[in-house]
């Protein structure tokens, strides 16, 4: 029976899998949506299963098919690799890029991005998508987007972690606070103050936890959605807030804000940049995510 199998056909079942839909493995495989049908056919037939049945968010693997999707996978992945080596992509050509980012990657790390990206392949063109943690795997298997740098852990069998750098946190407030002038903060100067925080899935609860764990949630003054709101509100207030600190250095360079250090440590959060799986990630894609991991691995704190 194995013989009888081609590589297009292993190669339509892994990404059915991964995309749950005929139209997605289509694009990635770049056939028309009827050959991606006639496939899974011949598969149905071959292996005497349904493998897919369709449910209300595309399709459902079988029983079957969930037990083979691994040794697929790994076997397509290693063919990938294999002959990917022998693919290489030309930086001098025009390719248009897409990259999915929170808020604060767009302050913190697009630029560094954009930078490496100018240097080698300045022929490139880069579409920016807001990180959305409900859909990121779902558009990343789908071929969306390239890659997404987040800090939310995405865990999912379809994605490719790469783990870039680690995140720790610093206080801010406006530059002319009324009170916290120093360098380092105390628990007391804390406690006297009120303080803004950043509500929702974001990837940084860090910050909520230590005013949580320091008996400061009485002293949440103003909740928001959103980190990039941080700097304005501060800015024209006597509130304090947490921010990641290579953040905060970015925000004291362009707004009227000053970085203090805080009186306890918070577990810093780990940065990454996820991509698909093979088969479906490119050479331009590999490409793409090599000069991520260039721009932000290790990343100094400024």
């Amino acid at each position: 029976m194995a013989a009888e199998f081609d590589l297009n056909l292993v190669r339509t079942f892994v990404l059915l899998y991964e995309t749950r839909s005929v139209t997605a493995a289509a694009d990635l495989l770049g056939v028309t949506q009827p050959t991606v049908s006639y496939g899974l056919g011949k598969l149905r037939r071959r292996l005497q299963d349904e493998l897919f049945v369709r449910g209300p968010g595309g399709l459902v693997p079988s029983s079957e098919a969930e037990r083979l999707y691994p040794p697929l996978r790994a076997a397509i992945a290693e063919v990938d690799e294999t002959l990917g080596a022998a693919t290489e992509f030309d930086p001098s050509r025009p390719t248009r890029f897409s990259l999915g980012l929170s808020d604060l990657g767009e302050v913190n790390t697009l630029p560094l991005i954009l930078s490496a990206l100018a240097a080698l392949a300045p022929q490139a063109s880069l579409d920016v998508e807001a990180f959305d943690i409900d859909t990121a795997a779902d558009r990343l298997s789908r071929g969306a987007v390239d890659a997404i740098v987040a800090s939310p852990v995405l865990d999912s069998p379809r994605l490719t972690r790469t783990p870039l750098f680690r995140e720790g946190y610093a206080g801010l407030v406006a530059a002319d606070h009324p009170r916290l002038r120093a360098d380092r903060a105390t628990p007391a100067n804390l406690r006297r103050e009120r303080h803004i925080v950043v509500e929702g899935v974001t990837g940084h609860p860090g910050p909520r936890k230590a005013l949580h764990e320091h008996g400061l949630e009485d002293r949440v003054a103003v909740r928001v959605t959103r980190f990039a709101t941080l700097p304005y509100v501060v800015q024209d207030s006597d509130l304090v807030t947490i921010v990641p600190e290579r953040v905060a250095r970015a925000l004291a360079r362009t707004h009227p804000v000053r970085v203090f250090t805080l009186p306890w440590p918070i577990e810093p959060v780990e940065v990454a940049a996820y991509t698909r799986r093979a088969p479906g990630r490119g050479a331009a894609q590999r490409w793409f995510l090599g000069v991520i991991r260039a721009a932000l691995h290790d990343l100094p704190v400024n």
